[in-house]
C-alpha cells in the first residue's frame, strides 16, 4: 500500500492516503468487536462515520456513544488523529524514524499536504509537530479529568478526557457522552474554554506554532536590550497575519452571536451576562471547524445561522487541521478586490505587496468553495426537498468547510443526501484544487497554445 501510495502523483497521493484510511477505518468500526450490543448501525453509517472522523469534520448518523465500545472509540480517536496530522506526514515521520530518506517528489507530496513553503528539515519540523501535538493533547486531557473523572468514575473519566482532547485539538467535533454534543456543558467554564483552546491551537497552523515559539526563545536569548526586538516585532509577516484575522473574527464573531442572540430565551436568552458571552465566543470559536455545539441550532435565529455560515466558510488558517477556505484566502480575495476598485497597481497589506500569483490561486479557491456550495445546495434540495433551505445551506458549508455543525439535519438526509454529504467533507479535508488535479491529466503543452483574443463583453 505504501509502495502504491508513494508512486502517485502529489495530489493523488494526498487524496489516495485519506481514500485508504477511510476504507480500512469503516470495516474496523463494522466489526462486531466494534460496536455495543445495541447498536443499530448498518455498514453505510460506520463509512460516513469514518468519512467525518478522517475528515475531521464531526457530523454523523448515528452518535459514537450509542454505537462503538471502548475498542471502537479507540479505533475512533486514531482516526481523528489521522485524519488531522494527516496519513502522509504519519508515514513519513516513520520513515525518518526508521532512518530511510524520501525521494525530492515525496517531500513535495508533503509540502503540499502541509502547506509548506520549501521542503528543508522536514524531518525536525514532523517531529516537532508530533511532540507537540501529543504534549498538547495530554495537557489537554489532564486538564478534562478535573471535570470527566468525578462525573464518570476513574476508567471512563480518563478515557472521555482523552477523546475530548483528541477531538478538539484536531478540530474533528465528535464526543462520546451522547446525541448532543456539548449543550449540556454549554456554561461549564472549564470545558469551553479548555475545548477552545485545542480548536485555536488545531486552527492556527503549524508554521504559526513554530514561529511564535522561535520568537519567544530568541528574545529571552538575546543579549542586546538596545537593539534587541520586541516579541512581536520577531514574528514572521505569516504569523502577525494570521494572529490579528483571528483575533478580528473571534472578537467580532462573538458581539456578533451576542447581538442575534441575546433575548432568545431558547439559546442564550435566559443566561447571566458572563454565560452570555461563554456560550457566544464558544460558538465562534467552534464555527472555525471545530464541529462542537453548545446551543441547538434549530432554535438559533436565521440572522444567527447565516453569520455562522460566514465564519464556517472563512474557516481556520493553513497548515493546521482547520478546514474553510482558509482566513488568509479570504483576506487576499477581498484585498485584490479593493485593488481592482481602486486602480492600483499592486496588492498590499501592512507594508508587504501580496503577488498576482497568490491573489489568482486564493480566487480560484475561493470560486471553487462557492460554485461546490451551491451546486451541492442544489442537488440537496433535489434529493431532499422536505428539508428547510437555511438547515440545507447550513448542513453544506458545514460539510465541505469540514466544521461537522448541523441544525439535526443530517440523521434525517436520504441516502443520496449522505453520499453528498460525504463527498463534501473529503472534498473540504484534502482541498478542491487537490481534488481536481487528481483528477486532471493535462498535459502542459495544451497551457501554452494561445488563440485569437475573443471579442467579449463583459460587466
Amino acid at each position: 500500500m505504501i509502495r502504491f501510495l508513494f508512486q502517485q502523483s502529489i495530489p493523488k497521493r494526498i487524496a489516495a492516503s485519506f481514500a485508504i484510511v477511510i476504507l480500512v477505518g469503516s470495516l474496523l468500526l463494522n466489526l462486531p468487536i466494534s460496536q455495543l450490543e445495541t447498536s443499530q448501525a448498518t455498514y453505510f453509517d460506520h463509512l460516513f462515520t469514518t468519512v467525518s472522523m478522517v475528515c475531521v469534520t464531526g457530523l454523523f448518523t448515528q452518535p459514537v456513544a450509542a454505537t462503538y465500545n471502548t475498542f471502537g472509540q479507540i479505533i475512533c480517536m486514531f482516526l481523528m488523529q489521522i485524519g488531522g496530522l494527516g496519513l502522509m506526514s504519519m508515514i513519513a515521520f516513520f520513515f525518518f524514524d526508521s532512518g530511510k530518506k524520501l525521494s525530492l517528489t515525496d517531500r513535495l507530496a508533503l509540502q503540499d499536504s502541509l502547506n509548506r513553503d520549501d521542503t528543508k528539515n522536514f524531518k525536525d519540523y514532523l517531529r516537532t509537530i508530533f511532540k507537540y501535538s501529543f504534549i498538547i493533547e495530554g495537557i489537554a486531557a489532564i486538564l478534562f479529568m478535573i471535570r470527566f473523572i468525578p462525573m464518570l468514575g476513574v476508567g471512563k473519566g480518563i478515557f472521555t478526557s482523552i477523546f475530548f482532547a483528541i477531538s478538539a485539538f484536531c478540530n474533528a467535533g465528535f464526543d462520546n457522552l451522547g446525541d448532543n454534543s456539548l449543550i449540556n456543558y454549554a456554561t461549564d467554564p472549564l470545558l469551553m474554554f479548555g475545548i477552545s483552546a485545542l480548536i485555536i491551537l488545531g486552527g492556527i497552523g503549524f508554521a504559526v506554532w513554530f514561529d511564535v515559539k522561535n520568537s519567544i526563545l530568541l528574545h529571552q536569548f538575546s543579549n542586546s536590550k538596545k537593539k534587541r526586538k520586541t516579541f512581536y516585532q520577531r514574528l514572521q509577516y505569516h504569523t502577525k497575519v494570521v494572529l490579528l484575522l483571528t483575533v478580528i473574527l473571534l472578537v467580532g464573531g462573538t458581539l456578533l452571536t451576542l447581538m442575534t442572540e441575546w433575548n432568545n430565551p431558547n439559546t442564550i436568552g435566559q443566561l447571566p451576562i458572563f454565560e452570555k458571552v461563554l456560550v457566544s465566543f464558544f460558538q465562534t470559536v467552534t464555527m472555525r471547524t471545530a464541529g462542537f455545539a453548545s446551543i441547538d441550532y434549530t432554535k438559533a435565529n436565521p440572522s444567527t445561522l447565516l453569520l455562522y455560515c460566514i465564519q464556517m466558510f472563512i474557516g481556520g488558517s493553513p497548515g493546521g487541521t482547520a478546514g474553510g477556505v482558509k482566513t488568509t484566502t479570504v483576506l487576499v480575495v477581498l484585498l485584490f478586490i479593493r485593488s481592482e476598485i481602486y486602480e492600483k497597481k499592486s496588492i498590499n497589506f501592512r507594508h508587504h505587496t501580496i503577488s498576482y500569483e497568490m491573489a489568482r490561486k486564493s480566487l480560484m479557491i475561493f470560486i471553487i468553495f462557492t460554485v461546490l456550495i451551491l451546486s451541492s445546495l442544489f442537488l440537496l434540495s433535489i434529493t431532499d426537498p422536505q428539508a428547510p433551505l437555511l438547515y440545507t445551506l447550513f448542513e453544506t458549508i458545514s460539510a465541505i468547510c469540514t466544521v461537522g455543525v448541523t441544525a439535526n439535519l443530517t440523521p434525517t438526509l436520504s441516502i443520496f443526501g449522505k453520499i453528498i454529504i460525504m463527498i463534501l467533507m473529503f472534498i473540504g479535508r484534502i482541498g478542491p484544487l487537490t481534488v481536481l488535479l487528481s483528477f486532471s491529466n493535462r498535459k502542459k503543452q495544451d497551457s501554452l497554445i494561445k488563440y485569437a483574443k475573443a471579442p467579449l463583453l463583459i460587466g
